[in-house]
């Protein structure tokens, strides 16, 4: 063991090819270890394991731009810098003191325990076929007994055996067609098909009144125009790498076609949207205990809100300490690092937030915050803006908006908030989990059970929802004094019909950006979806939603811009949620809160325009068949199937779905409500 100290000492920090060597100690193989695997036996746990850094709490780790770097960056696992000899440590949460059951586990009743619960999710299953075979899905049970099975199968058996069949035939199919590809071609290539993609998509469709092929043009020449001004307005336009961003738009098509045009596609991620509402929605039976069922009921941010946030933030301190978090970013880092060139932090936090929310997605990540780059603090406060969590997606279901329209923004808007962002900060350092994972070893949080685990994510809930709470009344306040002063000195020069306030401005501002979305070419359309899009940014999404579906001045809207409204309001990139992100991000990692708040303005901009791009793409992917929300007189929602047929003729189904009365107050938990 000496030994391996000394080697660990004497070992190099290298830096991959066109990235600048980054400071941060975390990285220095010195400070790096492994702890024993949580996830497979000794003689079976894979070579490139998760790697742990300790040693690295400095006061401040301030990163640079690394404007001075030379070549752009050359995204390759290949690449990727090997750590030197580390040192080998207890388990991750393992004290010196070993509990019975521990040692028990540790030597033959490990096989005990695995046959146990192999036995006992077996009978379930069967049990489960045998009594719901005629009312129940078998489907979701199977699944359940399949990932038990398979979990204690690869404690015994590496799962090499799996993944290396799998990798000889993605090497001699795919990766026999890209090394033909003159490495210059490479990227053209990769921009060639996904123009192409969207092409064929878009205008094999059939035309409609409201959906003619010259209006997705307009939609697909939107596109191109805030790329380009995204990548104009670059922070370093030399270090872009295009490989995330061609991979990240091709991404959001194909997801609008598979969600639009298949049923599968939207039963699929509404299914999952449905399941992490109902994970947050248990922290209602907590707020129950401490009031009553009519106070947990009320539509408050603090009641409804808050308490989602503590309990969440304490079960990922439970996964923390189990190391299922740990084992999950290191698969997907692998993965997301060889497809799109991106850090698994930011995957991680990607993936998750459209089914979980912008701040609790932040949590997955909590021992990565500290020692993130730049780009990637910018990457993750974009996907935050550019999308809404699965418990406001069913509350903006049940209220009557489109679902197929919603449940695709969320999840199409993501991709395209990697493409965004890397436009708008490309990588210029190298970072903790590009290709292998380096995980900062946490003593401050550090759990000796599962009980202490939960609460100190309790504990950290605690402060995390009371930054939130102080950052949203601060900034909504003085948002409210601007407008105040606005409409002042605004009725001196009779500006009154609309006053004069934020939303105003940013409404006739975003006229042209409404035009490039697709909106049809009348100036009444056009300025009305500006101004949804103003009131979204300025207060937040539900108050823009209430105005599209109840307010006499967009009554008369066509389909087709109902339609893209819809897509265009299904964010949080507003100011409140700037200061909810801002306090997560600032109390997560209270060195870096000056780099988040530097950051938090350009990462708004850039996910209000993720949102705006799935705009337009369902413009472009969407037939003429649509679901519009309209309303009727008695103002209440009416879900009408309209069918738009090429010659125009409008046929409407009569049969009203489930009608809802609005509510005067949202009824959801949502951090932008």
């Amino acid at each position: 063991m000496a030994d391996t100290h000394q080697h660990a000492e004497k070992a190099m920090h290298e830096t991959t090819s066109g990235l600048r060597r980054n400071s941060d100690p975390a990285l220095e193989p010195e400070h790096q270890h492994t702890h024993g695997h949580l996830h497979h036996a000794p003689g079976v746990a894979p070579a490139n394991d998760v790697i742990y850094t300790k040693g690295t709490g400095i006061p401040m780790h301030k990163h640079t731009d690394g404007a001075d770097s030379g070549t752009p960056p050359y995204y390759s696992e290949e690449e990727k810098p090997q750590p030197g000899i580390l040192a080998q440590h207890d388990v991750e949460g393992q004290s010196e003191y070993r509990s019975s059951f521990r040692t028990f586990y540790d030597g033959p009743g490990r096989l005990i325990v695995h046959a146990f619960f192999f036995l006992l999710f077996t009978g379930w299953w069967i049990a489960s076929l045998i009594l719901h075979r005629n009312d129940k899905n078998w489907i979701i049970p199977f699944l359940v007994w399949l990932c038990v099975v398979l979990r204690i199968i690869f404690w015994h058996v590496p799962s090499r055996y799996a993944s290396n069949a799998i990798r000889s035939g993605w090497k001699h199919t795919a990766v026999m067609v890209y090394d033909r590809i003159p490495p210059k071609w490479r990227t053209p290539a990769g921009a060639f098909v996904t123009i192409a993609a969207m092409l064929v998509g878009s205008f094999v469709t059939k035309e409609s009144v409201n959906n003619t092929r010259g209006n997705r043009a307009i939609s697909l020449l939107g596109m191109a125009i805030i790329l380009f001004g995204f990548w104009a307005t670059s922070a370093h336009r030399s270090r872009v790498n295009w490989r995330t961003v061609i991979g990240g738009m091709l991404a959001q098509y194909v997801i609008g076609l598979f969600v639009l045009r298949t049923g599968a596609g939207y039963s699929i991620f509404r299914f999952v949207a449905d399941r992490a509402g109902d994970l947050l929605g248990f922290a209602k039976d907590g707020v129950i205990f401490l009031t009553d069922k009519d106070t947990a009921a009320l539509p408050w941010f603090f009641i409804g809100v808050i308490p989602a946030i503590i309990f969440f933030i304490s079960l990922v301190q439970v996964l923390y300490y189990i190391g299922f978090i740990q084992w999950f970013i290191q698969k997907f880092a692998t993965f997301v690092f060889w497809a799109l060139g991106v850090s698994g932090a930011e995957a991680v936090v990607a993936a998750a937030t459209p089914f979980i929310g912008q701040g609790e997605s932040a949590m997955l990540v909590r021992p990565f915050v500290a020692h993130m780059t730049n780009a990637e603090i910018h990457q993750i406060l974009t996907c935050g803006f550019a999308t809404i969590s699965g418990s406001v997606l069913v509350g903006y279901i049940g209220l009557g908006l489109n679902k197929e329209a919603l449940v695709s923004s969320c999840i199409m808007s993501i991709p395209a908030s990697l493409a965004i962002s890397k436009l708008r900060y490309p990588e210029t350092e190298e970072t903790l989990t590009a290709g292998r994972v380096v995980i900062p070893d946490d003593d401050e949080h550090k759990a000796e059970n599962f009980l202490h685990a939960f609460a100190n994510g309790a504990w950290l809930g605690i402060k995390i929802g009371g930054t939130i709470v102080a950052s949203l009344l601060c900034i909504i306040a003085v948002v409210g004094l601007i407008n105040g002063l606005l409409t002042w000195w605004g009725h001196y020069l009779n500006i009154n019909k609309p006053e004069l306030t934020l939303q105003t401005i940013l409404g006739y501002i975003l006229f042209p950006v409404a035009f490039l979305l697709g909106v049809p070419q009348n100036k009444h359309e056009l300025l009305s979806v500006g101004r949804l899009i103003a009131e979204k940014i300025i207060t937040n999404e539900y108050n823009a939603f209430h105005a599209l579906t109840t307010d006499a001045a967009y009554a008369d809207l066509s389909p087709r811009t109902q339609l893209i409204a819809t897509y265009a309001l299904c964010g949080f990139g507003n100011i409140g949620s700037l200061g909810i992100q801002i306090g997560i991000l600032s109390q997560l990692a209270p060195a870096r809160a000056g780099d988040v708040s530097r950051l938090a303005f350009s990462a708004l901009v850039s996910g209000v325009f993720s949102t705006l791009t799935s705009a337009a793409v369902a413009d472009e992917a969407s037939e003429p068949t649509s679901t519009v929300v309209l309303t009727s007189p008695e103002n209440r929602f009416v879900d009408l199937r309209i069918l738009l047929p090429p010659d125009g003729a409008a046929k409407l189904s009569d049969a009203p779905s489930p009608s809802t009365p609005l509510p005067s107050h949202p009824d959801f938990s949502d951090p932008s409500c």
